[in-house]
Protein backbone atom coordinates (compact mmCIF):
# COMPACT_ATOMS: atom_id res chain seq x y z
CA UNK A 1 0.00 0.00 0.00
CA UNK A 2 1.34 3.62 -0.75
CA UNK A 3 2.61 5.99 1.67
CA UNK A 4 -1.11 8.03 2.68
CA UNK A 5 -1.33 11.44 3.40
CA UNK A 6 -3.28 11.65 6.06
CA UNK A 7 -5.39 14.65 7.14
CA UNK A 8 -7.11 16.06 10.50
CA UNK A 9 -10.23 17.34 11.16
CA UNK A 10 -10.21 21.33 10.80
CA UNK A 11 -12.44 20.82 13.93
CA UNK A 12 -10.57 18.79 15.72
CA UNK A 13 -9.72 20.54 19.06
CA UNK A 14 -6.02 20.26 21.36
CA UNK A 15 -6.55 16.88 23.42
CA UNK A 16 -9.74 15.66 21.54
CA UNK A 17 -10.23 12.80 19.96
CA UNK A 18 -9.78 13.56 15.94
CA UNK A 19 -10.68 12.14 12.49
CA UNK A 20 -8.10 11.73 10.06
CA UNK A 21 -8.88 11.11 6.55
CA UNK A 22 -7.00 9.93 3.18
CA UNK A 23 -7.84 9.29 -0.22
CA UNK A 24 -5.88 6.75 -2.37
CA UNK A 25 -7.33 4.61 -5.93
CA UNK A 26 -10.80 6.77 -5.23
CA UNK A 27 -11.35 5.32 -2.12
CA UNK A 28 -11.33 7.56 0.99
CA UNK A 29 -10.11 6.08 4.52
CA UNK A 30 -11.14 7.22 7.76
CA UNK A 31 -9.40 6.55 11.03
CA UNK A 32 -9.83 7.94 14.81
CA UNK A 33 -7.03 9.49 16.63
CA UNK A 34 -7.73 6.91 19.64
CA UNK A 35 -7.90 3.57 17.60
CA UNK A 36 -5.74 4.59 14.84
CA UNK A 37 -4.92 1.12 13.36
CA UNK A 38 -8.87 0.45 13.01
CA UNK A 39 -9.57 2.28 8.86
CA UNK A 40 -12.97 2.41 7.42
CA UNK A 41 -12.99 2.37 4.14
CA UNK A 42 -15.74 3.87 1.72
CA UNK A 43 -16.22 5.84 -1.83
CA UNK A 44 -17.00 9.59 -2.27
CA UNK A 45 -19.80 8.95 -3.54
CA UNK A 46 -20.91 7.11 -0.42
CA UNK A 47 -19.28 9.59 1.96
CA UNK A 48 -21.26 12.69 0.44
CA UNK A 49 -24.38 12.13 1.92
CA UNK A 50 -23.05 11.37 4.90
CA UNK A 51 -21.45 14.81 5.28
CA UNK A 52 -24.16 16.60 3.85
CA UNK A 53 -26.35 15.64 6.61
CA UNK A 54 -23.64 15.83 8.80
CA UNK A 55 -23.49 19.95 8.11
CA UNK A 56 -27.33 20.01 7.50
CA UNK A 57 -27.26 19.77 11.73
CA UNK A 58 -29.79 18.15 14.20
CA UNK A 59 -32.65 20.98 13.08
CA UNK A 60 -32.51 19.84 9.84
CA UNK A 61 -32.91 15.89 10.50
CA UNK A 62 -35.06 16.55 12.92
CA UNK A 63 -37.32 18.43 10.47
CA UNK A 64 -36.86 15.74 7.57
CA UNK A 65 -37.96 12.97 10.33
CA UNK A 66 -41.05 15.19 11.17
CA UNK A 67 -42.21 15.43 7.56
CA UNK A 68 -42.06 11.58 6.92
CA UNK A 69 -44.48 10.51 9.77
Amino acid sequence: MPRLDWRKSSYCQEGSSCLYLAASAGTILLRESEVPGTILTTTPARLRPLIAQIKAGPSARLLRREAIR
